[in-house]
């Protein structure tokens, strides 16, 4: 049946399909557009952006700021890209506090909850954060909100034997995934203790990757020779993928500083865009490396992405 040229168009918009996927810091921002050239036939377009978070500290570990575009030079797999675009502007983000309430956290819990209190404290007006406990399962206490206080029930909370430290950060990375803010971040208040997660870390640090949070881990366990080498290890390693940062004092002026350092990071780091020349969809982990022109200065950002693969 012949169909009016009205007809026609508009089955034509209709076919017409944008989908757009956008994974801030450090992954792979996949826009594909499906148009159509004078022939009628439909052309994909692809354009491919890798977006990384950077946070430049002195050798006093304080933010730099002011910095330029032309003070960056960005490295995949050890090969130079060119910049796309550069931000440094203040931002609000989105923060997911993870509170670890199995059972080796049962004489640390009031410590952990005064944990979270500090970190909220220390958010600014414009920030938003959700807090979670985990155990045996994840649970969310309290949606994100620019509310400051803890939620009332996070104080009736009583330990559970067995942790699941991974689904906690893979949950918390989607939730986060959802927001609108550009910054994001997981607050991990654990002893990095892990026995019954259906996701392994490999898949958590992905998680939190395609979402784009950096993740700050703090050691809730007690310090000295009796402290879990494993679960340190297990911390530190979520941090550094993610450019975070691993806290190892649960309390004391340390805590304290190093709070104030995350929120003030988080709301000044600098936005850094560009195409890979590397358009291999091979499902790859790519390494990234963020270099500036200044030997005082230290740079913090995520080691990497994985390529998507088709």
């Amino acid at each position: 049946m012949m169909r009016s040229w009205k007809e026609s168009t508009s089955l034509r918009a209709g076919a017409a399909l944008m989908v757009l996927s956008v994974v801030l810091a450090g992954q792979l921002v996949s826009e594909s557009v499906l148009a159509h050239d004078q022939d009628d036939d439909v052309v994909r377009v692809n354009a491919d952006l890798v977006v990384v978070n950077a946070t430049v500290l002195d050798k006093n570990g304080k933010f730099i700021s002011g910095l330029k575009r032309t003070d960056f030079q960005i490295f995949e797999d050890g090969t130079e890209q060119k910049v796309a675009s550069f931000t440094a502007e203040e931002t609000p983000f989105a923060a997911a506090i993870l509170l670890d309430t199995s059972g080796s956290m049962e004489t640390r819990l009031t410590l952990g909850r005064s944990a979270a209190i500090r970190f909220l404290d220390g958010l600014r007006d414009e920030d938003v954060a959700a807090v979670y406990n985990f155990d045996v399962k994840v649970e969310q206490m309290q949606d994100f909100s620019p509310g400051r206080d803890l939620p009332a029930r996070a104080f009736g909370l009583r330990t559970k034997p067995m942790t699941v430290l991974n689904d906690a950060v893979l949950r918390a990375s989607d939730d986060l995934a959802k927001r609108a803010e550009k910054r994001r971040a997981i607050v991990v208040l654990s002893d990095g203790g892990e026995n019954s997660s259906r996701a392994s870390s490999d898949k958590a640090l992905n998680h939190a990757l395609q979402a784009g949070a950096t993740i700050y881990a703090v050691n809730m366990s007690d310090t000295g020779p009796a402290r879990d080498i494993v679960g340190a290890s297990i911390l530190k390693n979520l941090a550094d993928k993610s450019g975070g940062r691993y806290v190892a004092s649960p309390g004391g002026t340390e805590l304290r500083e190093a709070f104030a350092s995350i929120a003030e990071e988080l709301g000044h780091q600098y936005t850094i865009a560009y195409r890979p020349l590397n358009r291999d969809r091979d499902g790859r982990w790519r390494a990234i490396q963020v270099k500036l022109d200044r030997p005082d200065a230290t740079v913090r950002t995520r080691k990497g992405y994985r390529a998507p693969k088709s």
